[in-house]
């Protein structure tokens, strides 16, 4: 089967228009559009099902039903919120910035959108950058753009509450960025570790020269390399380019975990909703926005939600491998060929969705974090964690593998119990710290109650209270 990739509809158009108008439309821009339109696309219909996912998942863990009269069983709430926000009014504020609060919303959205590029969503659907080289690199640089976007939204308003969620919003992301890619760094390591071993093959020439690689596609190809073929229809159907024993979440469970609680700072969802805290700035960033403007933010973060599932997938959870995927695509038939990418895509739209459950599962259970906490949480444990699973990974290969020449095998087993053991250390560290905090923050007003309840309690007279004169109208 011929490799497959959604900009190549853009070639066909240009040549269908070069042999009727002399090709006046150039091949870039239309392999620019259709990537553009494919992701754009892709982002709005996601958040359409987020959000109605959302509202049922948070109506069934917190005993309700969720939206019910729109449409069968509700479904169609979110298509009716979609057209009550392109009818609403847009208002602009007088006092601010026009420039500025006009284009925020654009320059928070468009990264959104360019993150995608890095993505593939099955062997040969896939849009230009899908096996980009450098997609780690980019997928975070995009990722930095937004806060360009929170920082013009909160100044463009002259509105306080806008400029205060701006500011958190900024430190925030920029705090737990540092985090965020140093997580990286131990799948990047796996990569330059197991390139040329037994299983799996050299990808790229990053991983060829013992470098590692950072190409999203390249990691989720070394996760998915361990099996051979054995002439067994059944195992070769069921296996071949699908290994989850090789899954880089098993080698790396806390580097999952860290990347994932940095994801939800990034995306602004709660507990680490600061910058958009109703019950203290109205809605933020945002405060000042409304209509379509204001969908853009919020069509933004949960873009960043899928984004930050799906590169959670080809990161640590095997991409869009799944049994019988490379099977058919390998069986050179059209037909085959065709079933094993849809295949391929649902499960790795499967795999997004589960993912995103769970932050709708965290925003339905933890409460907001106070700006300390949220800056303490980032700097003195997350920065020291990531640091020391460098350092961890590195020293057990040297002593497993150079020092002691143990098989690759060995050096991978001691990783995985060692990773989880630090996930089961992380969550009890985080219940020490969380509930140390909750008592530091209670104190006052527990010492305000007992000065109050001593206050009012008779006083002891030889061990025993002594009476005191009882209100009118009390009895004994």
């Amino acid at each position: 089967m011929s490799n497959f990739v959604l900009a190549d509809i853009g070639s066909y158009i240009v040549n269908l228009g070069s042999q009727i108008g002399h090709g006046i439309i150039s091949w870039g821009f239309l392999q620019f559009l259709v990537a553009f339109l494919t992701a754009f696309g892709f982002v709005m219909t996601s958040a359409v099902i987020l959000i109605l996912m959302e509202r049922k998942v948070m109506g069934w863990m917190q005993d309700r039903v969720g939206p019910m009269h729109t449409g069968p069983w509700g479904l169609l709430q979110t298509v009716a919120d979609v057209g009550k926000l392109l009818l609403k009014e847009d208002i602009h504020v007088r006092s601010g910035d026009k420039s500025l609060f006009l284009l925020a919303p654009s320059v928070f959205m468009a990264p959104v959108i360019g993150s995608f590029a890095v993505l593939a969503f099955s062997p040969y659907i896939q849009l230009p950058g899908g096996a980009l080289a450098t997609g780690l690199i980019f997928y975070v640089a995009m990722g930095s753009i937004d806060v360009v976007g929170l920082i013009m939204s909160g100044w463009g308003s002259n509105n306080k509450y806008s400029l205060i969620g701006g500011l958190r919003g900024t430190a925030q992301m920029i705090s737990y960025e540092l985090p965020l890619v140093l997580s990286f760094v131990g799948v990047i390591m796996l990569t330059s570790i197991l390139a040329g071993e037994p299983g799996f093959p050299h990808y790229g020439t990053g991983a060829a020269n013992g470098i590692g690689t950072i190409s999203v596609y390249e990691i989720m190809l070394f996760q998915n390399a361990a099996w051979h073929h054995t002439g067994i229809g059944v195992l070769d159907f069921l296996f071949q380019g699908f290994t989850p024993w090789t899954w880089f979440f098993l080698f790396q469970p806390l580097m999952l975990v860290i990347y994932y609680v940095c994801g939800l700072a990034e995306t602004n969802r709660a507990p680490f909703d600061l910058p958009e805290a109703e019950s203290e700035l109205v809605a933020g960033y945002a405060t000042e926005y409304s209509g379509m403007r204001w969908a853009l933010f919020y069509l933004g973060e949960y873009g960043n939600m899928t984004i930050v599932s799906a590169i959670t997938a080809y990161l640590f959870l095997g991409g869009f491998s799944g049994p019988g995927v490379s099977f058919l695509v390998g069986q050179n038939s059209l037909l085959w060929g065709f079933v094993g990418n849809i295949m391929a895509l649902v499960y790795f739209v499967l795999k997004i969705y589960l993912l995103c459950v769970v932050f709708v599962w965290i925003r339905s259970t933890l409460p907001r974090l106070r700006a300390d906490q949220l800056m303490q949480f980032c700097w003195l444990i997350l920065m020291p964690i990531t640091l020391g699973n460098i350092l961890v990974t590195g020293l057990l290969y040297l002593v497993i593998v150079t020092f002691v020449h143990a098989p690759i095998w060995v050096f991978l087993v001691v990783l995985a119990c060692v990773g989880w053991a630090s996930v089961f250390g992380f969550v009890w560290l985080i219940s020490r710290v969380t509930t140390a905090s909750n008592r530091h923050a209670q104190a006052p007003a527990i010492r305000a109650q007992l000065r109050a309840r001593s206050a009012t309690t008779p006083a002891l007279r030889d061990g025993v209270p002594s009476r005191v004169a009882l209100p009118a109208g009390t009895h004994e």
